[in-house]
């Protein structure tokens, strides 16, 4: 599914006067997601690997709600991502989907996974080692917009220096830090188990 899809689904559900709350008044940040693009693209082979995630903001679409690990796989054009966790019902689930340029031509990366909406992925700062912020953002309709964002760390947990970089990222783009909710990880997580999967 492309992004037009996505704002067309949005566009539906805000003209049906059915609002969700993640979609609210206002426009995407202004970013220059070209430089960001252009910079990273050669680095994507260091962005695959494993990544965990350790806080994000409301996201209906993310069902994994506790011990997420993110696995990219990148082979020269797009990543396969394969997304473990545990899920509000509190079993071990296994999300399939990749990470590939936007499909007309937007200076980003998109993220598709099956049984959701193809999105913009942006990754707002990265040392491709500790840590990686993400950003999501879809321009609606009628002034409106919507806005997911993910804190990832190389390992089930993140120094406070990297968190912070993350939250100044964020926060650089006018993004509230207190709407991020921390992910529950460390050693009650099944991390062997959900690699199985």
């Amino acid at each position: 599914m492309n992004s037009s899809l996505l704002v067309l689904a949005l566009v539906a559900v805000v003209a049906a006067d059915k609002i969700p709350d993640f979609v609210v008044p206002g426009k995407c940040p202004a970013l220059d997601r070209k430089a960001l693009f252009d910079s990273q693209k050669p680095n994507y082979p260091k962005f695959a690997g494993v990544w965990y995630e350790i806080a994000l903001t409301k996201n209906p679409y993310q069902l994994l709600q506790q011990c997420v690990r993110n696995e990219y796989s990148f082979d020269g054009t797009k990543f396969t991502a394969k997304s473990t966790g545990i899920n509000a019902e509190g079993s071990l689930m296994r999300r399939n989907g990749q990470i590939l340029p936007m499909p007309l031509g937007e200076p980003n990366l998109s993220i598709d996974y099956e049984g959701s909406f193809m999105a913009p992925f942006v990754i707002l700062d990265t040392d491709y080692d500790n840590f990686a912020c993400i950003h999501s953002c879809v321009d609606v309709s009628q002034g409106y917009f919507a806005d997911f964002a993910f804190i990832f760390s190389r390992a089930p947990s993140m120094s406070d220096k990297h968190l912070k970089r993350c939250e100044a990222a964020f926060r650089d783009i006018a993004v509230d830090t207190s709407r991020f909710v921390k992910t529950v990880q460390g050693s009650s997580c099944p991390y062997d188990t959900q690699q199985a999967l």
